[in-house]
């Protein structure tokens, strides 16, 4: 038990079981974190680097001694001594329900390592019925030049939303609207983003785990299908057009800038960016 005569240096770190071995986290790190965050064994559809998790796909939980139900690693932190499984009939098959319900009703064509998942949680989608990618209800929104939008592929986690809201950019332009099945995104009053109060700062892509938000040059790419990211290199660089010093990635396809990100842990943009800095690359190729 930690007592306030401990030295901070011991009381910040927290020991906890995982799959059998002894872990050594910070105080307020997340299962997640303690499996090895994003990249490790724990499957996610929902979690952002710079988003607080809202637990919204549930494909990451995990069993933990003591507790009822299977709780969600993105957002679950860690306590001293807790005891955590990973891999349990009773995980797996959650998992695979979820994965099945998801790629049921959701395109994640596009969604990073989902095929990989599905091959190993057993997954099949296609026995609740045709394949969601072929859809026909949800056509693309492309209603301006900078970004196209895809709900077919959303999967309604929230992220472009606490993006849009109180986390970053605080333009509240987009919310979750209707209940139930009839949820969905929109903006205020379901308008078109050019009549919207949208600034087109872009970090609502920057956050999309599933590409329902989208570059309009990538989008435009993959219809033509000339879109290749095997193709493309990632160039770190500063942006040039104010004194801020905000990081920017960019995408280059055979010589040619195709889509601008920032990297999740620049201290200076934390993935965020104004509307020159992701959508205004145009001019470093015009000749």
């Amino acid at each position: 038990m930690t007592t306030v005569n401990e030295p901070e240096a011991v009381r910040a770190i927290r020991t906890v079981v995982v799959d059998g071995e002894e872990v050594a986290v910070a105080a307020g790190a997340t299962i997640l974190d303690a499996c090895g965050g994003r990249g490790g064994e724990i499957p996610t559809l929902c979690y952002g680097d710079t988003i607080t998790p809202k637990n919204a796909c549930r494909v990451c939980v995990v069993e933990v001694e003591g507790s009822r139900a299977l709780v969600p690693a993105c957002s679950r932190p860690v306590e001293d001594d807790m005891v955590v499984t990973t891999r349990s009939d009773r995980v797996d098959h959650a998992r695979r329900m979820v994965l099945e319900f998801r790629g049921s009703t959701v395109d994640l064509s596009l969604t990073d390592r989902v095929e990989e998942w599905n091959a190993e949680y057993g997954a099949e989608p296609g026995r609740f019925g045709p394949d969601a990618a072929t859809l026909a209800d949800r056509p693309v929104r492309v209603d301006n030049d900078l970004y196209v939008r895809d709900y077919a592929k959303c999967i309604l986690c929230y992220q472009c939303v606490d993006a849009c809201g109180d986390q970053w950019q605080h333009s509240f332009v987009i919310d979750v609207a209707g209940r139930g099945l009839a949820a969905h995104i929109s903006t205020e009053f379901d308008v078109d983003l050019p009549d919207s109060s949208c600034v087109y700062c872009g970090n609502c892509i920057q956050v999309c785990p599933t590409g329902a938000l989208m570059f309009r040059s990538e989008h435009e790419m993959r219809a033509a299908g000339t879109w290749d990211e095997e193709r493309q290199t990632t160039t770190d660089t500063i942006c040039g057009y104010c004194g801020v010093g905000c990081n920017l990635r960019l995408h280059v396809q055979d010589g040619t800038i195709v889509k601008v990100s920032s990297p999740p842990d620049s201290p200076i943009t934390s993935g965020n960016l104004c509307i020159k800095g992701r959508f205004g690359f145009d001019h470093a190729q015009n000749t």
